[in-house]
């Protein structure tokens, strides 16, 4: 039954009486619809609760109705089987006269749109708060085996007292369950649709993670992102265009842009952008950045946008943003602007002013604050300080489970990975030490606040980030591995004691 049928055969308060479904369910009155059917309130009267039954329609394009309903049928009930508090419990799935009807928990509340309408942007602890709830219910999905597919501010309930449910799960797809058939149709709402999926790729976990970050922008900034006239002109400012964050900046914009990252296999996993939420939930005061300035996304070779009186803005109602083509430069662009890790730069989102924990930044290599020379990236542990003068090398590297001073922790390439493909990588540039170091913070910032450093271990610590001096990152490069334009995040013993095991923990 298509949503058109369901409109001229059921029409809200038609009929000599209400309508009741597999015998139990009692349609009230509806509630909405969309899409995907028609949401009806209702009541079990057999154990006499409250509950919401959505009434499934076929979308135009999709398969033979009753094969479409057998596979909705199927995906749901595996979606059915999610314990999650941010989750509409699902009660019942029943096939009557060839619909398909959900019985779902009853969550009277509005919609993170609907909310956002009324009051504008919110403030950003409430945002990062909303977007902790989303993620763990996400997080029940993922490890269920269950894409969402359709993440969006429609789809988020927001109690007065900041309860959240994320709800239609009736898109969902299960990816390990058998498909019976494939339709090719792409189902979900474009403006909160990840690159991959845009691109004709199957949804992933990490799809869902990227409409998380669309819709977290959403909530902060009042605006779409990516929403344009057209659905055309909305997917080619999906996979082109970065947006501008203006209201807010540390964790919360961190995990909206990390989110956003075009790559899924670079873009921040759930418990990356868990921890940057939980900091942010518990931030409160400010929004806007300092001076109005936005926390951006951009990339380290990229010219400064222009700001102040006089400069070029955005069209009102509309996101500030950029092509994600000027991302890069030249024959880099694959391997920078999507990066595996990527250039988190422009106005810094993280800094040692915002985070306690954080040290002063330092260059190392010729002409810069201190030597430092490896033979590999991260988890190293050494034996040194960081003082004028002083040399420190893999010569010094004693065995992790032996005293040391500090450990390398993460190390991340300023170029991207597979930078190399092209020559046009040696002529790159230096970025200047103030790009280099907002993107180095950003990196160390996400990854001593995710699961590589336990967090029972962060309060008694400190880190910090090298980044390569430009007499350094000016001598020519000779592969992919060299380590000349690396930069490195090291933590170390709050109080200056050593450090008597490994902290770090590999995170599979």
């Amino acid at each position: 039954m298509t949503e058109e049928q369901i409109r001229q055969s059921h029409p809200a308060g038609a009929g000599p009486g209400p309508r009741v479904v597999a015998g139990r369910y009692t349609l009230l009155g509806e509630l909405g619809r969309g899409g995907m059917g028609v949401v009806w309130r209702g009541e079990d009267t057999v154990i006499g609760r409250p509950v919401a039954v959505k009434e499934l329609a076929v979308p135009s394009g999709a398969e033979a109705p009753g094969v479409f309903q057998e596979r909705v049928l199927r995906e749901v009930r595996t979606g059915g089987r999610l314990n999650d508090p941010a989750v509409v419990t699902v009660y019942d799935v029943v096939t009557e006269g060839g619909t398909t009807f959900i019985v779902m928990e009853l969550v009277e509340a509005p919609t993170l749109a609907e909310l956002v309408r009324r009051e504008g942007p919110l403030p950003p602890h409430r945002v990062a708060a909303i977007g902790e709830q989303v993620l763990s219910a996400l997080r029940a999905a993922h490890e269920a085996g269950i894409v969402h597919r359709d993440v969006k501010p429609g789809n988020i309930m927001v109690a007065p007292g900041g309860r959240v449910k994320l709800t239609d799960f009736g898109i969902a797809q299960a990816v390990d369950d058998p498909r019976l058939t494939t339709s090719g149709m792409l189902v979900g709402s474009p403006a909160f649709m990840a690159p991959e999926r845009v691109a004709g790729r199957e949804a992933l976990p990490a799809s869902d993670l990227w409409a998380l970050g669309a819709t977290l922008f959403f909530a902060v900034e009042g605006v779409v992102a990516f929403e344009r006239p057209t659905t055309a002109a909305t997917l080619h400012a999906i996979l082109h265009e970065v947006p501008y964050l203006t209201r807010t900046q540390g964790p919360l914009a961190s995990a909206i842009m990390g989110l956003l990252v075009a790559a899924p296999e670079a873009r921040l996993s759930a418990p990356q952008a868990g921890g940057l939420l939980a900091m942010a939930a518990r931030q409160q005061g400010q929004s806007t950045p300092p001076g109005g300035q936005p926390a951006t996304a951009a990339y380290a070779g990229q010219p400064t946008v222009p700001t102040g009186p006089g400069a070029p803005g955005p069209a009102a109602g509309e996101p500030r943003r950029r092509g994600r083509g000027a991302l890069a430069a030249g024959a880099v662009l694959a391997s920078v602007a999507l990066l595996a890790g990527g250039f988190f730069l422009g106005r810094p989102v993280w800094s040692p002013a915002t985070d306690e924990a954080m040290l002063p930044t330092l260059t190392y290599g010729d002409g810069g604050d201190v030597g430092f020379t490896l033979s590999s990236g991260a988890d190293v542990c050494l034996n040194g300080r960081f003082d004028p003068g002083y040399q420190i090398s893999s010569a010094n590297q004693p065995d992790c489970d032996e005293r040391h001073d500090f450990e390398v922790y993460l190390s991340e390439h300023a170029l991207g990975a597979g930078a190399y493909a092209s020559d046009d990588a040696q002529l790159l540039a230096y970025p200047g030490v103030e790009r280099l170091r907002s993107f180095a913070e950003t990196q160390c910032a996400l990854g001593f606040h995710s699961d590589i450093v336990p967090a029972e271990s962060r309060p008694s610590l400190t880190y910090r980030a090298l980044v390569p001096s430009k007499a350094l990152w000016e001598q020519p490069q000779e592969s992919d591995s060299d380590l000349r334009r690396t930069v490195y995040c090291v933590l170390a013993d709050r109080g200056g004691d050593q450090l008597t095991e490994q902290v770090t923990v590999e995170v599979k």
